[in-house]
């Protein structure tokens, strides 16, 4: 692949790279992430060609978009992307005001914060007009940046209907103004967005770990979707949580799949932010076979799968140190042969219809 390469988004004039930097790892997922190593990593990334960085207000409930934000603030604007998220707020802890049913437990693991080394913050959804306008306000006042390229609206999976009657008309009016270049939405699931296809004018979407070398369940009826209403799709999670950036899949099968027994963050023993199951294992480890045998990275076809369909724009990789921006740029610009993705097909671990060279 290309690292230079940039992709329309939608109908707009946006044009992403089509490799980015996730910042949810950025914001300490599991284990703090310094302000230091997210400006290490901000650099690297800009040393090998990577400009593109999607934030979020909960990644480190605020950590990512203020570290993120530091490092890109003495380069120009227009020499870099940068998206970011609506539709949680972020509530100082001792601040009675959430709403009923509005908190995001989500954020939470066996009652602890997701997100380590930050300050105690209560993220509550807000798909509310006032709510998009807020968390828009805060992001600038976070980042430090002037504007977003796009903003997506951030996993409305217990309020749909508020995201596309507030939320999404909110961001239509700052499309309108020139205010963003693209409206958006984020999720983990791939049946809502294919929902939302129908229901509005969105310019993206971005799917995390719905649509992988592991996992193509978007294919048969999210990515048509896309293509006939022009949405852009950006994936995330490429090598879902880790297992396909494990340089040996196999040697991970008596992994727990309790998931009350998570280990402590490594990066690359779970999928899907779990312990992986036997089957998944199973299955990882047999592409990485079909890898060996043609001298290719697992890594390699991992992160350059998604972008072979046409409605894709862009992958994501989610590095926690500069060693890990080089690994998925070398991985991303690899040569992978042919034979590869055909051997996976024949296996049966690609379906014959998923869009390969």
């Amino acid at each position: 692949m290309d690292i230079t390469e940039t992709r329309p988004i939608g109908t707009t004039e946006l044009r992403l790279p089509t490799l980015g930097v996730g910042a949810n790892p950025l914001g300490g997922l599991y284990e703090p992430v310094p302000a230091e190593t997210v400006a290490a990593i901000v650099d690297r990334a800009f040393d090998r060609g990577v400009t593109f960085f999607d934030l979020a207000p909960v990644y480190g409930y605020g950590n990512a978009e203020r570290f993120v934000g530091a490092a890109l603030k003495d380069r120009p604007r227009d020499s870099f992307r940068c998206t970011t998220k609506v539709g949680r707020l972020l509530l100082d802890p001792d601040d009675p005001a959430t709403p009923a049913g509005r908190e995001d437990v989500m954020v939470l693991w066996q009652g602890e914060q997701l997100y380590k080394g930050t300050d105690p913050v209560r993220p509550y959804f807000d798909f509310s007009r006032d709510g998009v306008m807020r968390s828009l306000e805060a992001s600038l006042e976070r980042t430090g940046l002037d504007r977003f390229d796009a903003l997506h609206i951030h996993d409305p999976d217990l309020h749909p209907d508020e995201a596309i009657d507030e939320a999404f008309r909110a961001l239509s009016d700052l499309k309108s103004e020139g205010v963003i270049g693209a409206i958006g939405c984020g999720m983990n699931q791939w049946e809502m967005l294919a929902d939302f296809a129908n229901r509005a004018d969105f310019d993206c979407f971005l799917l995390a770990g719905r649509y992988s070398l592991l996992d193509q369940s978007a294919l048969p009826d999210l990515l048509p979707a896309c293509e006939k209403s022009d949405i852009s799709l950006i994936v995330g999670g490429v090598y879902n949580s880790g297992i396909l950036s494990h340089p040996d899949p196999a040697s991970i099968r008596d992994v727990s799949t309790d998931s009350a027994a998570i280990p402590s963050w490594t990066g690359n023993v779970t999928f899907n932010y779990v312990p992986a199951s036997p089957e998944i294992v199973d299955k990882a480890a047999a592409i990485k076979r079909v890898c060996n045998a043609h001298g290719t990275s697992l890594m390699a076809a991992a992160i350059q799968f998604p972008l072979y369909h046409r409605v894709v724009a862009s992958v994501l990789m989610g590095p926690r140190t500069p060693d890990h921006v080089d690994g998925n740029v070398d991985a991303f610009t690899e040569q992978v042969p042919d034979a590869v993705w055909s051997d996976l097909k024949a296996e049966g671990l690609l379906p014959a219809e998923a869009p390969t060279p």
